[in-house]
């Protein structure tokens, strides 16, 4: 991994995705979403500040474990813009997802429990369903393929 003297306090788009790890079209994409930002030499190169590599660390991570970029766009913007985010910047970003985390383990704990039954089921019995219907929210209303035309009918609303 190339090393970035510290006399250097910017980076170029390729120096960060050498230090990133994230690809080039990555970063990009990362600014025109809100996530980063860069300024722009008299050449109209784009030039980042040192920070933004914790920045591009934090958005992967979060990525990995399934928050949406906008989650993570809200959770950046409450970052200070004028020093490196610290330890406990990052902490009380994290935490706030903690219990969002904990739902989906729960969920993907129910869905493994319940993988043979999902697969033996050919999606024939939608009123017990653990994916289409968990915990038979369903059940007391519809049943099978008229579950599914309903729910059908309601996106497309």
């Amino acid at each position: 991994m190339p090393q970035i003297p510290e006399k250097i306090h910017e980076l170029t788009v390729g120096q960060l995705a050498a230090r990133s790890g994230a690809a080039v079209s990555a970063l990009h994409f990362y600014e025109a979403k809100g996530l980063i930002s860069s300024r722009r030499t008299p050449g109209n190169q784009r030039r980042y500040s040192r920070d933004t590599l914790r920045r591009v660390a934090f958005i992967r991570a979060a990525q990995r474990v399934g928050i949406p970029l906008a989650t993570i766009r809200e959770a950046l913007a409450r970052l200070p813009e004028e020093r490196t985010p610290t330890r406990e910047d990052w902490a009380r970003l994290s935490e706030a997802w903690r219990s969002e985390l904990d739902e989906r383990i729960k969920q993907l704990n129910r869905l493994r429990d319940h993988l043979t039954d999902c697969i033996g089921c050919g999606c024939l019995s939608l009123s017990t369903c653990v994916l289409s219907n968990p915990d038979d929210v369903f059940g007391e209303r519809l049943v099978g393929s008229r579950l599914m035309a309903e729910r059908t009918r309601q996106e497309e609303d």
